[in-house]
């Protein structure tokens, strides 16, 4: 899974006719209807991501510790991980470009081990000044949170050491590490794991999910939440395709799809209270590159039917600049990115704020 920052495209050659068709398709809306108000408890949300995701879900829960009781931190960093320290010497979008390097190299392969990148300790102290500016969470509302890290044994695009880094960073912001659970025994490769759906369990390409006999949705979902009910036999709930546009609107440069997805049981439909746990795909993993499979495929569905659980799929959307669809966490939506002001995490939040809004009277 690319970050999406250095990739390119061979040039494909196409009929004047066949072109045509693939614009019209392309500025087609896909129909998406407005996203439900279902009386939700926002109060008892978790994220979960993968990759960029992965990053994402850590600063989504940086940004707003006193919603969030967990994280799960898959293939991925340390929040703020890839912001360089000239950053802000650089115009526009070359403080970007200025991180795209440092998140290859030192956030996801540890090529820059020898001159301390990723510094966990360095980057805690970050999260302490952000939120002493009030541009975050206060620091106590995620220390008492559960986290889930995971790394596979063959993932060559995140390194392993670079997931331990993560841990790292959450003992030095003082989560205790009764609280802190970290997964490095599958022969995985660089993608969200499953029991029985995906790839070969080693590999690391699109759709990337692999099969390791391994329920990760469950394991992630109990570390956060305790015991949990058995998952159903098969989802019994409804996938809602939702309009994404709303809680875009005045964002600028936000990098967001016209179309999230949320996965509602029926409990949760006819009964207010259910808690919102937030997955976010990986990059070329967004319903444009490999449709519904992350969204289907990665069995949250299942548990959520037995839980109470409104399960968020937010999508983040291919440009010329992000081929990959991957989420923000180099900058390119701007340098507020790591904070509650970024675009992302904005329009994330509204959308639970919608879900958490009573339903509408019948």
């Amino acid at each position: 899974m690319s970050t999406g920052i250095h990739d390119t495209t061979s040039p494909v050659r196409l009929a004047p006719a066949m072109l045509a068709l693939l614009t019209l398709v392309a500025c087609t809306p896909e129909h998406t209807a407005e996203l439900p108000h279902l009386g939700a408890t926002v109060a008892e949300t978790s994220v979960s991501g993968i990759s960029s995701g992965a990053y994402m879900a850590g600063q989504f829960q940086i940004a707003h510790g006193d919603v969030v009781v967990g994280a799960a931190i898959i293939a991925g960093g340390p929040y703020g991980c890839a912001e360089s320290l000239f950053a802000d010497m650089l115009p526009g979008p070359g403080s970007a470009l200025l991180n795209a390097t440092k998140a290859i190299n030192g956030c996801m392969l540890n090529a820059m081990q020898i001159w301390g990148v990723p510094n966990p300790r360095l980057l805690a102290d970050k999260a302490r000044r952000l939120a002493d500016s009030r541009r975050i969470a206060p620091i106590e509302s995620v220390t008492g949170d559960r986290i889930y890290l995971f790394s596979g044994k063959e993932d060559r695009t995140v390194v392993p050491a670079i997931v331990v880094a993560a841990a790292e960073f959450y003992a030095a912001l003082g989560v205790p590490s009764d609280r802190i659970g970290l997964e490095t025994r599958l022969d995985a490769g660089h993608g969200f794991v499953t029991e029985d759906q995906g790839l070969a369990c080693d590999r690391s390409t699109k759709p990337y999910l692999v099969d390791c006999d391994y329920d990760q949705a469950g394991a992630l979902l109990t570390h956060i939440y305790g015991a949990l009910a058995p998952r159903s036999p098969a989802p019994t709930g409804t996938y809602h395709t939702f309009d994404q546009r709303p809680f875009t609107r005045d964002l600028g440069d936000h990098g967001m799809s016209d179309a999230g997805v949320v996965y509602v049981p029926e409990g949760c439909r006819t009964g207010s209270g259910c808690r919102i746990h937030i997955a976010f795909h990986g990059c070329g993993q967004n319903r444009a590159l490999v449709e519904e499979a992350f969204v289907r495929g990665t069995g949250f569905d299942r548990w959520a039917d037995t839980n109470r659980l409104i399960v968020l799929f937010p999508q983040t959307a291919t440009s010329p600049f992000n081929p990959q669809a991957c989420w923000d966490w180099w900058g390119y939506t701007g340098r507020d990115y790591l904070t509650r002001d970024a675009p992302q995490i904005t329009a994330v939040r509204r959308m639970l704020d919608a879900l958490a809004a009573p339903r509408a009277s019948s």
